[in-house]
């Protein structure tokens, strides 16, 4: 075969190859289309109509600040501020549960389908605002909690529409997405690793503190971000929890558009508190990025 022939044989050969990827890519683009779309319907297209809303007057429909100016309100300060303070006191707490829990898991050698994991995942099947309420029976004067202080003559506590209840709402309905990433990442390990660690004379906290942790800062990095946002944004919880004495940045929004019905003021702030979120999110993925060039030794 002479040096033509074996040109056309490779022509054709990159020709079938290009079609065959061309019909791959066509398949794959077929089957994401519904999740673009739904994407689209449910995600752009309401975040368009907030930034719209937010920056337009409710009056003509006409250009203007004034909408994002109402952050700068004493009493909108006063709830942003202590939405963030809840929301980073709750995140720290359901670290600090979430991290020893999935370092046990992972000790335990469990699979993902064993019955421990099962009921870690199970309260999350269960409606968010029944979980809420239940934690309202719980904390409330005359709930649980106060009827066996009683039963055992012991002092009363006053827990309910406190920022301790919704600590506690916050806590209880958002660590399972604590859990699992840090779990399904300290899952992923290699064991060996470890072992090569300790067989270099590394002791337990070294091994921790120079493998594990850096290791599992990934799976960190997407439970925060999980329970830092929705605890952030919440209304529910400190509707039911807090009563009318808790106002967080989500109440304050969420009055905006179903009491006052100004929705372009509720977009408004709507607009800064995705900025808030926006700033925590490139901050901690540039921290994940900076960790993952980290020499662990």
């Amino acid at each position: 075969m002479n040096n033509q022939e074996e040109s056309k044989v490779t022509a054709q050969e990159a020709t079938v190859t290009l079609v065959r990827k061309s019909h791959h890519f066509s398949g794959k683009s077929l089957l994401t289309f519904p999740y673009i779309l739904w994407m689209g319907a449910f995600i752009i297209i309401p975040l368009i109509m907030v930034v719209y809303y937010g920056f337009t007057t409710k009056a003509n429909n006409s250009f203007t600040l004034e909408n994002i100016k109402l952050i700068a309100d004493p009493v909108n300060q006063k709830a942003l501020y202590l939405s963030l303070k809840l929301s980073l006191i709750s995140t720290l707490i359901c670290l600090l549960l979430a991290y020893p829990l999935a370092l046990i898991l992972k000790s335990m050698k469990l699979k993902s389908n064993s019955f421990v994991v099962f009921v870690m995942i199970l309260p999350m099947w269960m409606n968010f605002l029944l979980r809420t309420i239940a934690w309202q029976n719980i904390l409330e004067n005359n709930g649980i909690i106060n009827t066996l202080l009683k039963a055992l003559n012991l002092p009363t506590v006053n827990i309910i529409n406190t920022p301790t209840a919704i600590v506690l709402g916050m806590v209880y309905n958002f660590l399972p997405f604590m859990i699992l990433p840090i779990y399904n990442t300290l899952a992923k390990i290699d064991d060996n690793v470890i072992n090569a660690a300790r067989d270099l004379g590394a002791n337990g906290w070294i091994t921790f503190r120079k493998i594990i942790f850096p290791l599992s800062i990934p799976g960190v990095i997407s439970g925060i971000t999980m329970v830092f946002v929705p605890s952030l944004t919440t209304f529910v919880i400190s509707n039911i929890l807090g009563g009318s004495k808790i106002v967080l940045i989500g109440n304050v929004i969420e009055q905006q558009f179903q009491k006052v019905g100004n929705w372009h003021a509720g977009s408004g702030l709507s607009t800064v508190l995705m900025v808030f979120i926006l700033i925590s999110m490139a901050i901690l993925a540039k921290y994940d990025k900076e960790s993952e060039g980290t020499n662990v030794w």
